[in-house]
Order: structure tokens, then C-alpha cells, then sequence
């Protein structure tokens, strides 16, 4: 379990070394997708990422929204798994065949559903 709180951003920064997520990009059956946008700098390079991907999670928690991390992810359509990953950041930026697709996000044994279509790059998902 990953959680950023303020705090944690704060450290971020003065200095504290940084929790960064790998901005590498990574596959998943059809997909590729990055997770990240933790520090200041990751948020702005997702949000240069973004352009290139037609689909986005954020996932958050508790009513001050703070950031998770490690959060598996699974990609379905047509009651068929397409596929799956665990975040490595808050926000994964997704590209794969046009459709819509159920996605059903597990964080600490609890489940979110939702459906994500190619264009929506900011659905929230918040525990």
C-alpha cells in the first residue's frame, strides 16, 4: 500500500528524495499505459503524456483525496478480461483498441467499478 498525503508532497519538495513512479511505458495484453503523478514534475509530465493516450484513471482516497498507489487494475469487455496491472503512481494514462471497457480497480481488498471509453482521461476512482 502507497498513500501521498500532503505531507508527503510537501518532503517532495524540499529536497526529500522523491517516491517517483516509473514513467516507463508499460504494456498490458493490447494496452500500453504509464502510471505516475506524484511529484510536481510527474504531474506535469503526465499531463504532456496525456495527448498521447485516449484514456486516464485517478485513483484517490478518503475525503482529502490523497494519491494511492499500487492499485490492480483490470481491463474487461464483453465479460471477457483483457487486461490487467497494478498502478505504480495515482494516475495511469491508457491507449488500446477504441471501445468502452469495465474496469474494476482493488485497493486493500476493496473493489470500484466503472466503465472508461476512449476521450475520458480523468476518471476518479476514490476509496
Amino acid at each position: 500500500m502507497v498513500r501521498f498525503g500532503a505531507a508527503a508532497l510537501g518532503a517532495l519538495a524540499f529536497g526529500v528524495p522523491a517516491l517517483a513512479a516509473d514513467l516507463t511505458p508499460q504494456t498490458a495484453g493490447p494496452f500500453t499505459y504509464v502510471c505516475g503523478g506524484v511529484a510536481e514534475d510527474e504531474q506535469q509530465a503526465m499531463r504532456a503524456e496525456a495527448r498521447n493516450y485516449d484514456m486516464g484513471l485517478l485513483m484517490t482516497e478518503g475525503p482529502r483525496g490523497e494519491y494511492l498507489s499500487d492499485v490492480d487494475i483490470t481491463l474487461s469487455r464483453g465479460g471477457k478480461q483483457v487486461a490487467n496491472f497494478r498502478s505504480t503512481g495515482p494516475r495511469c494514462l491508457i491507449k488500446g483498441p477504441k471501445g468502452t471497457y469495465q474496469v474494476t480497480a482493488d485497493y486493500q481488498g476493496k473493489s470500484k467499478r466503472t466503465t472508461l471509453s476512449a476521450g475520458q482521461r480523468n476518471k476518479q476512482l476514490r476509496w
